[in-house]
């Protein structure tokens, strides 16, 4: 029997295959030439692998058409202290001779004696790659021998070699390692490829190594040359890294190329935001701004024809072979979408309901932003702790960590200022460099209390070396929301961490753009001033009034109490006297009480 995809291929070339069945390998070597030529051969005829599974004894125990995870082979627990009896031959019709990660992946799941992959270039064997278990600090680990000739391959005993392996196997308490471990990529610039390892560790993926390339121009294929793409093959072997990360955005053809160079997971600076965001969103509203983002992004990576390969668009091209799976996907992709945004409508409805209900009752509307990490929660949870309103005190902090995106979810509390009146003081999503399109897509809706907020406490981490780029960053997705033209003043934060000398030349190099305040939200050091300057940063729109109000209108009394800010109440025999602070719509109406 033939395993794997066999639709559309010959019965002569599956005859061929059965064949197969028939050989016997010697015990000592993972495979024969005649195996090897039938296989190659027949693989570069169809363009798809062709894989082959042989016992200890020399026996096929399997043959299929596709990768190695076709051969069907029941899966070993660890605790069992062997490996599973089976080795695998397959071809690499692409020419690349390196252990792919569907390889590697089920070497180690299927705890296989070892696996040997044969590239072919135009239909010819060029070289193989060999790969085994193998026993490091305890946990179960793939060892690959590259670029080997097929006589060096053949020539190899593996017996010895699967023999050692399984001693160590049975000395050792194993255990498998499916854990991420990332070599990060860039091209960018030195202190990009350092946030991208910081966007890596708030992912708890830890980082082996980093590799840096000043290119001129980007490889339409690798997006890196071809010899740096074997370079960090050959250190992702030597390290066992089974993650790639890049520092920029990657097209569709550039992840699959390099996934088949390198051998292992390949993602982007993008892929890593995103899936930061799906770890950290807890409300019901960042979850669906995520997947809403992770959809986008993923609709522009289906590769295909699009619309010739539509039946549902009609005209020249679209009759015969009716809907693909690719065609299947893009509209599951679609309607996914449409579904989501139909939510987050709902949503923005509710917040335009509450921003209408605080503009009506007069309360002025503070946001903090700025870059990720740059201490916003920190000093949301600070002000609220020493200015908050009674009504609020005791709700739940925001959750406040030394890491990118600790914050996701925006949440708004009222504070008092020196001058008692009430504000509303928004925690917002930090912005990063390179911040994807699709995420400040997604997020407009939460984005919108910066655009309707009537001053902006840009939060900046002086402690940062590249405290210039990150200003610029976030001035870059303010004009993205058309918010740049705000009310705005500079916050440094973190000025505990900072020389004195450094901080003065800050203050000066911004001061004429900004209204610039130093503090430390951690440390509590000019949080008063930070007060104190946004009370005069925001309008005073509220007059105070004095009432005598008689007793038989005391529904008057309990209008001032709704609607405006009451300072002072007292009884008196004429009437209850009310001083307070009231806008011009409560004004005109109480007018006739007024002293």
């Amino acid at each position: 029997m033939i395993y794997g995809n066999v639709d559309g291929i010959k019965d002569s070339i599956l005859k061929e295959l059965e064949n197969i069945y028939d050989m016997i390998v010697p015990k000592y070597t993972v495979c024969t030439l005649d195996i090897i030529n039938i296989i190659s051969r027949i693989s570069s005829n169809i363009e798809k692998e062709v894989s082959v599974g042989i016992d200890r004894k020399g026996k096929v125990v399997s043959v299929a058409i596709g990768d190695s995870n076709s051969v069907e082979i029941p899966i070993i627990n660890i605790n069992e202290k062997k490996l599973s009896g089976i080795r695998i031959i397959h071809t690499h019709p692409n020419g690349i001779a390196n252990l792919s990660a569907l390889d590697l992946s089920a070497l180690l799941k299927l705890k296989l004696d070892s696996i040997m992959a044969v590239a072919i270039m135009d239909g010819n064997i060029t070289d193989a790659s060999l790969g085994f278990c193998y026993v490091q600090d305890n946990t179960l680990v793939a060892e690959e021998y590259s670029n080997l000739s097929i006589e060096q391959s053949l020539s190899l005993n593996i017996l010895d070699k699967i023999q050692h392996i399984e001693s160590l196997i049975k000395q050792s308490d194993v255990v498998e390692d499916n854990s991420e471990k990332a070599i990060l990529v860039g091209t960018d610039t030195q202190e990009s490829l350092v946030e991208l390892k910081e966007l890596t560790k708030a992912c708890d993926i830890p980082v082996l190594d980093t590799v840096f390339q000043n290119r001129s121009k980007i490889d339409p294929a690798f997006y890196i040359g071809r010899g740096k793409v074997l370079e960090i093959a050959n250190l992702r072997q030597k390290l066992r890294a089974n993650l790639v990360i890049f520092d920029d955005e990657l097209s569709g053809s550039q992840v699959r190329n390099l996934e088949a160079a390198l051998g292992v997971k390949v993602i982007d600076r993008t892929t890593l935001i995103l899936e930061i965001f799906a770890r950290r969103a807890k409300t019901r509203e960042s979850k669906i701004q995520v997947e809403l983002a992770q959809l986008k992004y993923r609709s522009s990576r289906l590769m295909g024809l699009g619309t010739v390969l539509s039946r549902t668009g009609g005209g020249i091209g679209t009759r015969g072979p009716g809907e693909k799976k690719l065609e299947t996907d893009r509209r599951h992709i679609r309607e996914t979408i449409y579904d989501l945004q139909q939510q987050l409508k709902k949503i923005k409805k509710t917040r335009e309901v509450q921003r209408e209900k605080r503009t009506k009752q007069n309360i002025p509307q503070v946001s903090l932003v700025g870059y990720t990490n740059a201490g916003k929660s920190t000093l949301r949870n600070t002000l609220c702790d020493i200015a908050s309103s009674k009504d609020v005190q005791g709700k739940e902090n925001v959750f406040e960590a030394d890491m990118l995106f600790a914050t996701l979810d925006t949440t708004t509390r009222a504070i008092t200022l020196l001058d008692n009146r009430q504000i509303t003081l928004t925690d917002t999503v930090g912005f990063v460099n390179k911040l994807p399109h699709e995420l400040v897509e997604a997020f407009k809706s939460t984005l919108e209390e910066v655009i309707f907020s009537d001053l902006l406490c840009h939060v900046v981490d002086v402690s940062s070396s590249h405290f210039k780029e990150q200003i610029e960053s976030v001035e870059g997705v303010l004009d993205e929301l058309g918010a740049l033209d705000k009310a705005k003043m500079l916050v440094l934060n973190k000025i505990d961490l900072v020389d004195r000398k450094i901080l003065d030349e800050i203050k000066e190099k911004y001061s004429t753009r900004y209204k610039v305040l130093e503090i430390s939200a951690r440390e509590r050091i000019n949080l008063d001033e930070l007060l104190k300057l946004i009370s005069e940063e925001l309008p005073y729109t509220l007059k105070t009034v004095e009432y005598l109000i008689p007793y038989t209108a005391q529904q008057t009394v309990a209008f001032l109490h709704r609607n405006a800010k009451v300072l002072e109440e007292d009884y008196r025999d004429n009437g209850t006297y009310v001083k307070a602070d009231v806008d011009d719509e409560v004004l005109n109406k109480c007018k006739e009480f007024e002293i």
